[in-house]
């Protein structure tokens, strides 16, 4: 198996070892492949998922049978809900007991089946060659996804056969897309009044920022991201509109209002729900993506362009010739996302604005680092107004929208990208589910810094009960000292005590070769004003 891994390219192997797969951490000891021992399995398999993510290669984690496995469940889920290639790995009871009831036995195969493309047990040593390659190419073709394979116990004890070795690693190729297709596209783009693009996380996937760039500029079309989707297209663009995805009528949503088509590229339903921008089901929409669109009624695909996204971007705008837009509200969403981040810049009061923070973190980050967005109210936040110019620099969860992604997933992001700066930009109710990761990073020397967004409480239910009954409820929680917190485990800790001390705060522990964690006082104040600002907005913004 582990000449397998090899085989396919595996640099690092997430988990905690356990009794009955330790020849499986025995034999990675011996090979090419770093196993990298976290302290939890949720954590290897957000280490393993923000791995795949950034490469494009699946990230493996692996675990024992019975608690180990189901603790690498969540992030399992959270990659196929993401889009992203992973394959998690676990030990399982022996065949000579897996027929009855016996310590630690449960149905690992049928619990990961629902959130995998495949989940499978390897009953025989001589599966192994078919079994892994194909879990690393269901992984990463057409929509990538998390795989599942389970070794029983006497499986892994087993002798292997002679002769028995890796098979050749063979990549598909997307086909170039079809001309009618296109043509069929095009003949809706010549018609249409006001287009207008939507990319999601699949456009950077693909490698397609470029050529959506092309065909941007060619038409004379904006561009909308999704949350996922963040970075494909640069928001210092003059034709960028911003992120969509907020839970209220946000800007962006404003040229989605005006629009008659929607070439959607990249776009999956389970980034957010289509019928935000298509409320009554009439815009024409045209789908660019490696694979064919879910059914909803909010997402009637009039064309599908299914093949390698770039290519089909390219030949679309090839079909559509001299054919240009005058798009209109572009420059006004943009002035109202710019002058609200510029407003938090100048916002002094503590604790802070979020906005503030939002505009402190973009200042301290260069172009190409990595920012990691938990879930919860500062999502909300960093979603809407943190510029981002590189795909995959701001990381959101927007498939499962897990909490405590983060702090694992930040160790996968440096290993992956280790030239890149990395903050965890995440909640104190977050922080704390999965904060032991801190011990990983330190003893890994992988730095990394931990800005917590304190507010005492669940933020984003806050927000969300304030909202939908007025008040909110059980929410609220205790903290522990933080910057103690942190240097018990040896990081550097600091206490934001004023608005001005947190941007050269950033710069120092961005600096620094180490673990830093930061402790940012919020002020979620501003959440219940901001819907009130979006409610004053009505279609002249159109």
């Amino acid at each position: 198996m582990v000449e397998c891994l090899e085989n396919e390219g595996v640099t690092h192997v997430f988990g905690i070892p356990g009794e009955e797969n330790i020849r499986l951490v025995e034999a990675l000891s011996r090979s090419t492949i770093e196993y990298v021992l976290t302290r939890h399995e949720q954590g290897a398999s957000f280490m393993a998922e923000t791995y795949g993510r950034l490469t494009g290669r699946a990230g493996v984690c692996s675990a024992t049978l019975g608690p180990g496995a189901i603790n690498l469940l969540l992030g399992t889920a959270d990659a196929t809900t993401n889009s992203t290639p992973l394959l998690a790995l676990s030990a399982q009871v022996g065949n000579n007991r897996s027929y009855k009831e016996s310590h630690q036995g449960v149905d690992l195969v049928s619990m990961f089946d629902p959130v995998t493309k495949w989940s499978e047990l390897v009953a025989t040593p001589g599966a192994v060659p078919e079994m892994v390659r194909k879990a690393f190419k269901l992984a990463q073709t057409e929509r990538p996804g998390a795989v599942y394979l389970a070794v029983p116990e006497d499986v892994e004890e087993a002798e292997v056969a002679p002769g028995s070795g890796p098979l050749p690693v063979n990549v598909p190729r997307p086909e170039e897309p079809s001309a009618h297709q296109v043509e069929r596209a095009a003949a809706i783009l010549r018609g249409a009044r006001n287009p207008i693009v939507l990319a999601g996380h699949g456009a950077a996937r693909a490698g397609a920022g470029d050529a959506l760039r092309r065909f941007a500029e060619r038409l004379g079309v904006p561009v909308a991201t999704t949350f996922h989707g963040k970075g494909v297209f640069d928001d210092d663009h003059p034709l960028a509109l911003g992120a969509v995805g907020f839970m209220r009528h946000d800007y962006v949503n404003f040229g989605f209002d005006s629009a008659d088509v929607i070439v959607a590229v990249g776009y999956e339903l389970q980034e957010f729900d289509p019928v935000r921008i298509n409320p009554r089901g009439d815009k024409a929409i045209v789908h660019v993506h490696r694979f064919a669109a879910e059914v909803d009624a909010h997402y009637d695909v009039a064309v599908g362009l299914v093949s390698d996204v770039a290519s089909s971007l390219d030949a679309l705008g090839d079909a559509l010739g001299d054919v240009t837009y005058e798009s209109s509200g572009g420059e006004r969403i943009r002035e109202l996302l710019d002058a609200e981040l510029e407003r938090g810049r100048g916002d002094d009061r503590f604790p802070l604005a979020p906005a503030r923070v939002v505009a402190d973190t973009r200042a301290a980050l260069g172009r190409d680092d990595v920012v990691l967005v938990d879930t919860g109210a500062l999502k909300m936040w960093m979603a809407r107004l943190y510029p981002t110019h590189e795909p995959n620099t701001c990381l959101i969860s927007n498939g499962l929208s897990t909490m405590a992604w983060t702090v694992p997933g930040a160790i996968g992001a440096k290993i992956a990208r280790p030239d890149a700066k990395v903050l965890v930009a995440t909640g104190d109710g977050a922080f704390l589910m999965n904060s032991q990761e801190i011990e990983t990073a330190l003893r890994l020397h992988v730095p990394m810094v931990v800005l917590i967004w304190v507010d005492d409480a669940y933020g984003l239910i806050s927000w969300k009960m304030d909202l939908e009954i007025g008040k909110n409820v059980d929410t609220a929680f205790g903290n522990p000292d933080f910057v103690a917190y942190a240097q018990s485990f040896g990081a550097k800790g600091y206490r934001i005590e004023a608005a001005d001390e947190l941007l050269p705060t950033l710069r120092t522990a961005l600096a620094d070769d180490t673990v830093s964690v930061i402790a940012c006082p919020v002020d979620y104040s501003a959440n219940l004003d901001l819907i009130s600002s979006l409610g004053d907005l009505d279609e002249t913004l159109s």
